[in-house]
């Protein structure tokens, strides 16, 4: 057992993707469970949902969970830029039914308040995206006894992270469905593969690695190890268990896609995302570039999405996916682990045996 698993008290070498807005206190619970490490995705959860969602895991399971923010600050958007974005949704809307989007009384959460709820609920790890602490904040966790870890997509972000004292960095590879978590830098030059981007952040820092992008099975489990990767953080393998939120529209989606399917798009959010091709991502392409930055799109979408999943119109669905997403399993959480458990040990021996 390596010293990040030691440390976590947990059996295998694998962390469910936190999935905000597809995950469940149910999912992290069975994966805590089964060996793993469960995740909440908090990124869009009010304080007080945070609270209520660590309450439900820790109701389900004596087993360590992990707990995800987005770093954020509330957006300042003009007028002109905000009524932009609502003309252009309003033809989708329109197919919905649905009158145009409106601007909100805010654009997000507010991460001070949920870093507060956060520290109140003392997850074994609390991780973070699309931005980075300070060192203070980092230090606060600690205090609380939270492993903190932090996400990379190049080199530069997984020292930085390694610089503020995090206590170890998942890299995530451009293969991994969902959001990017880019914060230094652009996208486009972020857009390192799994297999190139662990091994030189491995090389970068002195704290533990979690690989992320792309993985489904055991194989990729040991392949991120052989890597100098301590663990593997895996999404979209999750995705389509029972027990993740997602609707009926989605899963079907997710059971008819291949590895061809999905693409980066700022589409539904305003900032680069993974997710199975579809009509509204097709129908905006064009727009993209004028696209408001996240949160303001993803808040002027939020409406469309959830009348789309409602329905059962996957026309206007974030589909968010990873490359890996042909190869999903839709099996209880508890059978998955053990699945890419016994995946994970066949593949260490047949590594074993190769040497």
């Amino acid at each position: 057992m390596n010293a990040l698993l030691q440390r976590l008290q947990i059996d295998l070498p694998l962390f469910q993707g936190p999935m905000t807005g597809s995950d469940t206190p149910q999912l992290a619970a069975a994966v805590s469970q089964a060996g793993g490490l469960g995740f909440l995705g908090c990124g869009m959860r009010s304080p007080q949902a945070m609270r209520e969602a660590a309450a439900a895991v820790r109701a389900a399971t004596a087993k360590p969970f992990g707990m995800n923010l987005f770093v954020l600050e509330q957006p300042t958007p003009d007028a002109a830029t905000v009524q932009a974005a609502i003309d252009r949704l309003a033809p989708l809307y329109a197919d919905l039914g649905l009158p145009p989007p409106e601007a909100p009384a805010r654009w997000c959460e507010d991460f001070h308040a949920q870093f507060e709820a956060l520290l109140e609920a003392r997850p074994a790890v609390a991780s973070f995206t699309f931005g980075i602490l300070d060192a203070a904040q980092v230090a606060r966790l600690h205090a609380a006894g939270c492993l903190v870890v932090g996400t990379a997509t190049i080199v530069a972000e997984a020292r930085a992270w390694a610089q503020v004292g995090a206590d170890a960095v998942c890299a995530s590879g451009t293969e991994a469905g969902g959001h990017r978590g880019t914060f230094l830098g652009d996208f486009t030059a972020s857009q390192v593969g799994t297999l190139a981007l662990v091994p030189q952040c491995v090389d970068a820092v002195n704290i533990p690695l979690i690989a992320a992008g792309g993985i489904m099975d055991g194989r990729g489990i040991a392949a991120a190890q052989a890597l100098g990767a301590q663990a593997a953080q895996m999404g979209t393998a999750f995705l389509a268990c029972p027990e993740s939120g997602i609707g009926p529209a989605y899963r079907q989606a997710l059971a008819q896609a291949q590895d061809t399917d999905t693409r980066l798009t700022r589409i539904f959010s305003g900032r680069p995302a993974r997710g199975i091709v579809n009509a509204m991502m097709e129908a905006l392409a064009a727009e993209e570039d004028r696209v408001p930055a996240y949160p303001v799109q993803n808040a002027l979408t939020g409406a469309l999405r959830r009348a789309a999943a409602a329905q059962g119109r996957t026309s206007h669905l974030s589909l968010w996916a990873g490359q890996g997403v042909g190869a999903a399993r839709a099996l209880p959480a508890r059978e998955l682990v053990a699945v890419l458990a016994d995946e994970w040990h066949t593949a260490c021996g047949r590594l074993a045996a190769a040497a």
